[in-house]
């Protein structure tokens, strides 16, 4: 199974918000780290649980409603 599936839509639209992956870290009320979010905008394919958690967390940052197919392309 491919891991590395290249530049992800969060990237995108955490440029768009003006959000690093400090800030998405700091809007979760989950336990997520820096390296999740590292992953997630460097195409790392993650875990459904994790998917969710960072989905959580930049919705409330950029005070959206988005959903993982907005955020990912896997």
């Amino acid at each position: 199974m491919e891991r590395d599936l290249g530049k992800q839509p969060i990237t995108d639209i955490m440029a768009l918000h003006g959000l690093k992956a400090h800030d998405i870290v700091v809007a979760s009320e989950e336990q997520i780290t820096h390296k999740m979010v590292s992953r997630a905008v460097k195409g790392r394919r993650l875990t459904p649980n994790v998917q969710c958690k960072i989905l959580n967390a930049l919705n409330k940052a950029a005070k959206k409603d988005y959903t993982l197919k907005d955020l990912f392309n896997y």
